[in-house]
């Protein structure tokens, strides 16, 4: 058996590149559809807020029957009943996004108001160590700043905030998402 590469593919970058100026068309389109899907979430940021959780829950069921599966590969005792526990616990927890999406908006919302104000601390005191070090960090702080900023208002306002925390932080990635594919789009057609 001999091992030989594909050469169907490209060759190189610029090959790479040059087969995608042709599709350039097809990417503006997908990136105009990534930024009318943002719209219509910032538009209906509940009814966003409760599809990203129930996308969550979809992955946690799969994730955690996945881990019970493994869980029958493991030779020892001690791991079949570690990893069979955390598959339960993600099955569990899928079913409870599924079965109550704005609950688990609820918690998933404190959690990332948390993870906002902590990250920002961290931010900024690594924005210290590096003015210590003579390192350019202003907007290092000022990024820290704006992050814990962000994270107590989502906490200050919990759980009303869970309502619509996620549906607009969905809309506004959708939207620089398709942002991103009509530029690239378009700066393969100016190349083309």
């Amino acid at each position: 058996m001999s091992m030989t590469a594909d050469k169907s593919g490209p060759q190189s970058l610029a090959d790479g590149l040059k087969t995608l100026r042709g599709k350039w068309g097809w990417i503006v389109a997908l990136g105009a559809v990534f930024l009318v899907a943002g719209v219509v979430a910032l538009g209906s940021v509940v009814a966003a807020t409760e599809t990203a959780v129930l996308v969550v829950g979809i992955m946690m069921l799969l994730g955690g029957a996945a881990e019970i599966i493994a869980a029958f590969g493991v030779k020892s005792w001690g791991k079949f009943l570690f990893w069979l526990l955390l598959g339960v616990l993600y099955v569990a927890a899928g079913m409870i996004a599924i079965m109550n999406p704005l609950l688990a908006a609820a918690y998933l919302t404190l959690m990332l108001g948390v993870a906002l104000a902590v990250g920002g601390i961290l931010r900024i005191f690594l924005a210290f160590q590096m003015k210590s070090a003579g390192g350019p960090w202003t907007w290092v702080a000022l990024s820290g700043v704006i992050t814990f900023a962000l994270g107590c208002m989502i906490i200050a306002q919990w759980p009303a905030s869970s309502l619509f925390v996620l549906g607009v932080f969905l809309g506004i990635d959708l939207i620089f998402i398709g942002a991103g594919w009509i530029t690239m789009g378009l700066a393969l057609k100016k190349r083309a």
